[in-house]
């Protein structure tokens, strides 16, 4: 399996401080792998929601999570601060492809780096909508044109 290079800081428009917690850390001494995944959710969802394209209460229309993935290139450790990079690769008509690269505070490159991607769907249904004009909206000032979109 190839590893993709990591792609820098400068590579992402728009970024998160997230603090790390005590009970993220692991037995073996640095944030758990599983951590990452709730990091990558957060700077979404945060986005979404400071942006006005969601209401975690109202909105008709959900993204599911599909796919994941995640590199990992160097240790996070309680109690690192990190700034989650976001940046959209893909924007269809009912999906998005987010990546995210997680970097220790002031790091140029990433400690870890990955994507996830939602499918947006009826709230009722879980049938898959058209990306709503608000949505796009939002998210047209993260997309970045970049060949590691897989």
């Amino acid at each position: 399996m190839n590893k993709p290079a990591p792609a820098p800081r400068t590579a992402y428009p728009h970024f998160l401080p997230i603090g790390t917690r005590w009970m993220d850390n692991d037995i073996y001494g640095h944030v758990n792998n599983v951590v990452y995944y709730s990091y990558f959710d957060t700077v979404v969802n945060e986005y979404l929601i400071r942006t006005g394209a969601l209401d975690i209460e109202h909105s008709t229309t959900i993204g599911l999570v599909v796919e994941t993935q995640c590199n990992y290139f160097a240790p996070i450790v309680f109690p690192d601060r990190i700034d989650a990079g976001l940046r959209v690769v893909r924007l269809g008509t009912s999906s998005v492809r987010y990546e995210v690269g997680l970097f220790t505070e002031g790091d140029a490159q990433p400690a870890a780096q990955g994507h996830f991607v939602h499918v947006y769907v009826d709230r009722e249904t879980r049938r898959p909508v058209a990306l709503s004009d608000a949505l796009r909206a939002a998210l047209e000032p993260l997309v970045v044109q970049t060949a590691q979109a897989d």
